[in-house]
């Protein structure tokens, strides 16, 4: 009887975990990130296309200096990587004025594209 099965483990093979709107998620709750179980002890949402917008002051040594709109100066973020870090350093020493859209996901923050100002 070489195909017999073993049924000692008692597992019936179905996940302990299953898909979730996010509308769905409420504080308190549990949640798998990256295949860690985690509680929900806070959540914000956000209208869909708007990201925080900032006001650059100046680049100092890879960072951004930046003028939030509460009026607090920022200068904890990188310049990014690429083509977008490119564009910001040339409209910053151009003397250009522009906003910073800064996007923020599990605490981690980082400049995502720029646009003029009004």
């Amino acid at each position: 009887m070489a195909d017999e099965v073993d049924f000692t483990t008692g597992d019936a093979g179905a996940s302990a975990t299953y898909p979730m709107q996010c509308s769905a998620l409420r504080k308190n709750g549990f949640v798998v990130l990256k295949g860690r179980p985690c509680k929900i002890v806070e959540m914000s949402t956000s209208k869909t296309g708007k990201h925080g917008h900032a006001k650059l002051i100046c680049i100092q040594d890879g960072y951004l200096s930046l003028l939030t709109e509460s009026g607090e100066v920022r200068e904890d973020l990188k310049v990014p990587e690429g083509e977008l870090g490119k564009e910001i350093e040339g409209k910053y020493n151009a003397g250009e004025d522009f906003q910073v859209s800064v996007m923020c996901a599990m605490s981690e923050e980082c400049a995502v594209a720029i646009k003029p100002c009004k």
